[in-house]
């Protein structure tokens, strides 16, 4: 289960390694602009997340094989661009739900097994799912998905109450691991199909 749970972890990385090197893209950076801005979406959720719970040393310092995957990632999504044809935007939004799928349940996951309360457990794994792709955005000059009207961070919740509401339940963690990811997944997903968005509040002034 330990294995599992570390390949997911780097298809974690490599998925939001993606989105930050499409984005990099997008702004028409050189390589090296792509490289950081990659490895920052793809190990900043999960570098915030272990800061906060003394988790240390943080993953990719203690295994530098996070940095490989999300260097090779990043080259190989240049590659592929150049020798195929440009990503839509829907393509970065695709790609994006993939990654917070994943690590949102590795968030709650990993804040559970250092015996938080659930309420924290829930927080971080929002965090390891939004907080690279914050990052991304912020960097490269763009409203973060988490302020945008479409659903984001909800999904993430919905995902990690899941997630921990199966655990509870002692079902098997594979089955727990799919279906919480599943959860984010579809939320997210159906978001960016179909445009769901939560109400948002008006401030009127008042004369």
């Amino acid at each position: 289960m330990a294995q599992l749970f570390y390949l997911a972890d780097l298809f974690g990385v490599a998925v939001f390694a993606i989105t930050g090197a499409l984005m990099a893209g997008r702004k028409s950076m050189d390589l090296f602009g792509v490289l950081v801005i990659a490895v920052i979406t793809a190990l900043g959720g999960g570098t915030l997340r272990d800061l906060i719970l003394d988790n240390h040393p943080v993953s990719w310092i203690r295994d530098d094989t996070y940095i490989a995957v999300a260097t090779l990632t990043a080259v190989g999504t240049v590659v592929w661009v150049r020798l195929t044809r440009p990503i839509h935007e829907t393509g970065l939004l695709i790609a994006d739900a993939f990654g917070l799928s994943v690590f949102t349940v590795i968030g709650t996951e990993v804040a559970m097994q250092h015996g938080v309360p659930l309420s924290t457990a829930v927080i971080m794994g929002v965090m390891t799912g939004v907080a690279g792709g914050v990052m991304r955005d912020v960097i490269c000059n763009e409203i973060p998905l988490i302020f945008k009207k479409e659903i984001y961070a909800t999904a993430c919740i919905a995902g990690a109450l899941v997630f921990i509401g199966l655990r509870l339940l002692n079902t098997p963690h594979w089955l727990d691991t799919g279906i919480a990811m599943l959860t984010v997944l579809s939320i997210r997903m159906a978001a960016i199909r179909w445009r769901f968005s939560l109400p948002r509040f008006h401030l009127l002034d008042r004369d």
